[in-house]
């Protein structure tokens, strides 16, 4: 769970000029992504990518993880809406 207070911490030092209802406003949002977005980066090896010998020549993300970067891999929950008859 994100804690409010800290976010709220980060966004003072970061926008100082930011209003207290535009603060309330963003840690809402960051709060709430917890309920619309999930983290699938255990889930490397469901992603389907294969192995090359040039991936790190062209691809971003190879190249970035060869250098040691760590990355996070999240997926924005579907939306069900029930059928209202």
């Amino acid at each position: 769970m994100i804690d409010r207070e800290k976010v709220l911490a980060v966004l003072a030092k970061r926008f100082p000029g930011a209003s207290a209802d535009q603060m309330a406003a963003a840690a809402n949002a960051i709060v709430g992504l917890e309920e619309e977005w999930e983290e699938v980066s255990d889930r490397e090896d469901q992603l389907g990518y294969n192995f090359s010998p040039n991936c790190t020549d062209i691809c971003y993300l190879a190249q970035q993880v060869e250098r040691g970067d760590a990355f996070r891999l999240f997926r924005k929950r579907a939306v069900y809406r029930s059928a209202h008859f």
